[in-house]
């Protein structure tokens, strides 16, 4: 078999010079991407390496001719090895033989038994090469089946309709992961099937936005909001790492609940860690119109819930921690049991890259979030991370933001919409998220 690497600026580039090199029956060993260029890693572009190899074929079985008893003819070809196989001298059997699997020697040729000796026979029977080749056939499924399970994140499926691979390799562009874009390309296949031709191009992409959007959980409840259930205001706490936003947001959701819905809101912040954090929170307040208090220590924490009894919604603004530093990580768990908030959002910045997210998620998880926040999907490059930082924690999605301008450009997470947007990039982002913002209005 022959094993070849291809480099492009592009999946779908690389994927074609397969194709056209090894055929559409290659099978995909390893892919990679890298950047390359550009000074001192400015201008430098990002291309996609693959690694395959083409199929491998056995033989093919030839008819034996027919000759009489006694004369020497060539055996039919056996499948590739490293020598071909000796002619056979074949003479009259004396009685029936039948054809029977036997054990092979140490030497790798078939032994016959000992009640049947074959006269002259210096190599395998035509029946035991037929064996032989069946064999490798099913040897070379074996190993076929191993390659493309043991690579399964970079393997191409093959054989797939042409418009359900572009979608496939749209997905991988936008760095959905590759066991959650295969599982949505086996699902779109069975359910549209891939007869004659395949199916539509539209078709596949309603089908596939449809099991998207399936895996994007969602807050429902996320614009509507009230006092809880236990007769307290509503209190939610935003965390997450230094730099995401998360002041900003709280100023959005802030003016959302208190100018468009009427909500009576209060303020708490504990992010004296930054220079003029509280001043800025304070500024947005009073542009608002909304009481807000400071919180240095944990008791402190409790007093300023306790003082805000009387609003609909309490909003938490924490300071940024980084992942990394566990004992600032426990003394925001101390804040947060302090303020007991019915939510808990950790907000993530859509610029950042699959690791650093899936690190935050990880070391966050202490503070127990249980919905999600997404910040600045106007600078963001792939949505599909999104998606896969989504699976990975399990909260639900509350809502994104597109923007800075306060109160606008923030919006309720949703899952066509983001579903949309791994598909067809930033294009189609603001025009949606103007709508969006607006659907939490009263």
């Amino acid at each position: 078999m022959t094993i070849k690497t291809f480099r492009a600026e592009t999946v779908g580039e690389a994927l074609a010079q397969v194709k056209r090199d090894l055929g559409r029956d290659a099978v995909i060993l390893h892919t990679r991407t890298y950047r390359a260029g550009g000074v001192m890693g400015v201008g430098a572009k990002t291309f996609t390496e693959i690694t395959a190899t083409s199929e491998f074929n056995p033989g093919r079985k030839t008819a034996p001719a027919a000759e009489a008893p006694g004369r020497e003819r060539a055996a039919p070809a056996a499948a590739p090895g490293p020598r071909p196989l000796p002619p056979v001298e074949v003479a009259p059997p004396a009685r029936p033989v039948r054809a029977s699997r036997s054990p092979r020697s140490a030497a790798g040729s078939v032994s016959t038994p000992a009640s049947e000796p074959r006269a002259g026979a210096v190599g395998p029977s035509v029946p035991e090469i037929a064996t032989l080749e069946s064999e490798l056939r099913q040897i070379k499924r074996m190993v076929g089946s191993v390659l493309r399970q043991s690579h399964s994140r970079d393997a191409v499926h093959v054989g797939m309709p042409e418009a359900l691979e572009a979608v496939y390799i749209r997905l991988m562009e936008a760095e959905v992961a590759a066991e959650i874009a295969d599982g949505v390309v086996g699902a779109v296949r069975d359910e549209l099937g891939a007869g004659g031709s395949g199916p539509e191009p539209e078709a596949v992409r309603a089908a596939v936005l449809r099991n998207v959007a399936s895996l994007v959980p969602v807050d429902a409840t996320a614009p509507a909001i009230g006092r809880a259930a236990d007769g307290r205001p509503t209190t939610i706490a935003l965390v997450g790492p230094t730099g995401v936003g998360k002041t900003t947001t709280i100023a959005k959701l802030a003016a959302t609940y208190k100018l468009r819905m009427g909500k009576k809101v209060g303020l708490v912040t504990a992010d004296t860690y930054r220079i003029a954090a509280a001043e800025q929170l304070r500024t947005y307040a009073n542009i608002i119109g909304l009481p807000m208090n400071v919180a240095l220590s944990p008791a402190e924490m409790a007093q300023a819930v306790a003082s805000l009894a009387s609003c609909d919604v309490v909003l938490i603004d924490t300071a940024g921690r980084s992942p990394s530093d566990g004992a600032r990580l426990a003394e925001l768990r101390r804040f947060l049991d302090a303020a007991s908030p019915h939510q808990v959002h950790l907000v993530l910045s859509g610029t950042a890259g699959e690791s650093a997210l899936r690190a935050a998620a990880d070391r966050f998880a202490a503070v127990r979030p249980d919905r999600l926040i997404f910040t600045k999907l106007d600078e963001a490059v792939g949505f599909g991370v999104l998606l896969n930082v989504l699976r990975r924690v399990g909260a639900k999605l509350s809502f994104v933001t597109t923007g800075q301008e306060v109160p606008d450009q923030i919006e309720p997470g949703n899952s066509e919409r983001l579903a949309r947007l791994i598909l067809d990039g930033p294009g189609g982002l603001a025009p949606a998220g103007h709508e969006h913002a607006a659907a939490g209005a009263c």
